[in-house]
């Protein structure tokens, strides 16, 4: 093969893999979002670099408790581009997460655009995640002070306090906008509501529980 063929060929094949690219690098220092901007595109419009100050890179509060004294017992204060304007096109953000003694939960969820690693800093916590189809394998460990764990991207994972004191973790996920999808909310409290009969065969239940699941949970989205 002529030398200019297989530098065609490489040339075609690092171009088709930069236009498949999730997740392109910055092409300046950074890019702090302007958030009264009216133009739509994937993620944020760069705010004007001359006017850009400290505080569009800073956030406080992280040091503070979020509240656990709801159903589940848990709170997830997260910090992503619409909290910190300078995460823009970064590809991060940081989570503080609490859960109360014997039972918090972080009911299973997915993040659709990061993967999620998570460190615990006081207590201890019953975490993992499923595999996809057709395996729904499962991967859980109980962590204590100090250990840490990753949640690879897109995959159903949970975090549940077993101990008798409150527990506290910080969580750093690869995108500036992971997103979140709450399996039981999305699926009992979509609105409008799936219909009874499609969860019913489904999961395989009666459609009065169907509907009393759709019940208890239309009302948290």
């Amino acid at each position: 093969m002529a030398p200019q063929t297989v530098l065609l060929l490489a040339l075609l094949v690092f171009a088709s893999s930069q236009a498949f690219a999730s997740d392109p690098s910055p092409l300046q220092d950074f890019c702090v979002a302007d958030n009264t901007s009216q133009v739509l595109v994937n993620g944020f419009v760069c705010k004007d670099p001359a006017i850009v100050k400290p505080e569009d890179f800073f956030f406080e509060g992280l040091d503070k408790a979020g509240n656990t004294s709801i159903k589940i017992g848990s709170s997830v204060n997260l910090v992503n581009v619409n909290r910190i304007a300078g995460l823009n096109t970064l590809g991060i953000s940081i989570a503080r997460l609490d859960f109360a003694p014997y039972g918090g939960l972080n009911p299973p969820h997915t993040h659709p655009r990061a993967t999620e690693i998570l460190t615990v800093v006081e207590g201890t916590l019953y975490v993992g995640f499923v595999t996809s189809s057709p395996n729904n394998t499962l991967f859980a460990k109980v962590l204590n002070k100090g250990d840490v764990f990753v949640f690879p991207e897109g995959l159903i994972h949970f975090q549940f306090n077993i101990g008798p004191v409150p527990a506290f973790a910080i969580a750093s996920l690869s995108s500036q906008n992971p997103g979140l999808i709450t399996i039981a909310n999305a699926v009992f409290g979509s609105n409008p509501p799936i219909s009874d009969d499609v969860l019913a065969k489904a999961f395989q239940l009666d459609k009065k529980t169907v509907d009393w699941l759709q019940a208890q949970l239309s009302t948290i989205n």
